[in-house]
């Protein structure tokens, strides 16, 4: 039996940190050290943006106010990006004024923590966001591979070459077969047999009043 991809064992989450000080890196390592994830860190946007072009983590937690590039910029780049548009990305900030705030989630943050850092907190808000977006990873799976089998399915349509005789139906090979079962291999049908009023005076000519005496169309 074949193993599709969402049948596998998911590798454990990696996750992006992106912060200019060195003790929040620390911190921050030594808080999701203690679940199962894979951490990789940055000390600036710009150094984070360098490491996208090689992974695609699972989420990343990244610092506002950094040199070079500062988290709001690298959050808008990251969200022009087709493959990894949909990384959730939480704001590590000291700031905590609305403005700041609303701004994050204009970018596109899914959600921010204020900095001292809980550690409670930063675990429970990790932890959902990252199976949130597993969740809607392994759903688009099964959607395309869903609209791969439609893709897949057996159509009937365009021109059938039928014999004006016998009504037998050329298939792609350069056979003759039945309608029966050529209509069966080319689409999900049943066929339940009956004769039209047509064969039944062809074939039982002497019966066929009697036979056809009640008979009405659609029957």
């Amino acid at each position: 039996m074949e193993m599709l991809d969402h049948d596998l064992p998911e590798k454990a989450p990696l996750i992006l940190v992106v912060d200019d000080v060195a003790k929040n890196l620390e911190v921050i390592g030594n808080i999701l050290s203690l679940e199962d994830y894979q951490i990789s860190v940055a000390g600036d946007g710009q150094k984070a943006w360098n490491i996208l072009q090689r992974i695609s983590p699972d989420l990343i937690l990244l610092d506002i106010m950094m040199p070079t590039l500062d988290g709001y910029t690298l959050c808008r780049r990251i969200k022009a990006l087709e493959d990894k548009k949909d990384i959730p990305i939480i704001f590590i900030t000291a700031k905590s004024n609305p403005e700041d705030l609303v701004k994050g989630f204009e970018v596109g943050a899914v959600d921010y923590i204020t900095k001292p850092f809980n550690a409670a907190e930063l675990s429970v808000r990790v932890k959902t966001h990252i199976s949130l977006y597993r969740t809607k990873k392994r759903n688009q799976l099964l959607i395309d591979e869903l609209r791969q089998a439609l893709c897949q399915v057996k159509k009937l349509t365009g021109l059938l070459p039928i014999c004006s005789g016998c009504k037998k139906i050329r298939d792609d090979d350069g056979y003759w077969n039945k309608v029966e079962a050529y209509i069966s291999a080319h689409a999900d049908v049943r066929f339940s047999h009956g004769i039209c009023p047509d064969c039944v005076r062809k074939q039982y000519p002497d019966l066929a009043d009697k036979i056809l005496s009640g008979y009405e169309p659609g029957q």
